[in-house]
Order: structure tokens, then C-alpha cells, then sequence
């Protein structure tokens, strides 16, 4: 059988500003520049992985019922990104330090301490260690 095969994985954000967003992600997360489109897009390189920040957009030829948008309710949640990490109250501390707002201090709930963040824009982030 055939299997799926591509180059690469691109995790992509709807943003408001992609500049504020850019500068952002390269302040609290150390995340790098790898290229920047007409003032409406960055990709960026978020621990080896592509990020692609967009500001939104009407339908396209190509995708003729999709309207692209940052999220209408951060509290209302379709997908997050999740950091798993050594210390959870360290790197808390690290990327409060940075500007993240988190929702709460680390949540020790039994074999794992997590704590969740969201970008200027609403989208969740958590961070997490396993106990």
C-alpha cells in the first residue's frame, strides 16, 4: 500500500498583527525567523518545528468556503500547543518573566503539573510536566 509522504509538517496560527505576533513568539518562546511575506505572514522555526503566522483573509479560489480568522473566543478552544518540559514552576517563571499570561500558577494534578497561556491572540498553549 502507498503510504503518505511529505517534506515537512507547518502548524499554522491566524493572527491579528503578524509583526506584534512575530516579535512575540521570538521573545517569550525563542523562536526564529525564517522568512516574512508582505507584511501578512512569518514562518517560524518553534523548536524544529514550522510555525506559519497569517493574518486573516476571505475565501480563495482554492478554498471557496473558508474565512480565515484569529479566534473569536480564546475560551473557546479547537486545538492548543503543548511544551512538554522538565520543570513546569521553572518555566513558568521563565516565560512570566518574558510576558506569557497564564490562566493560573502550575496545577499539580497527580502525575503531571501544567499551566496554560495564551499568544496576543488568544491561541492556548500549556506547558507540562510529567511527576
Amino acid at each position: 500500500m502507498d503510504r503518505f509522504e511529505a517534506e515537512a509538517l507547518t502548524h499554522m496560527l491566524v493572527v491579528v498583527d503578524a509583526a506584534a505576533s512575530r516579535d512575540w513568539y521570538v521573545d517569550v518562546l525563542d523562536a526564529t525567523v525564517h522568512g516574512e511575506y508582505g507584511g501578512t505572514s512569518v514562518v517560524l522555526d518553534l523548536m524544529g518545528n514550522w510555525l506559519l503566522l497569517v493574518t486573516g483573509g476571505e475565501p480563495t479560489p482554492d478554498k471557496p468556503t473558508v474565512t480565515l480568522g484569529p479566534p473569536d473566543d480564546p475560551n473557546q478552544v479547537s486545538g492548543q500547543i503543548i511544551f512538554r518540559v522538565d520543570d513546569c514552576r521553572r518555566t513558568f517563571g521563565l516565560l512570566g518573566e518574558r510576558g506569557a499570561e497564564f490562566l493560573t500558577p502550575p496545577v499539580d494534578r497527580g502525575g503531571e503539573i501544567r499551566a496554560f497561556f495564551r499568544d496576543p491572540d488568544g491561541h492556548l498553549f500549556e506547558i507540562s510536566e510529567l511527576t
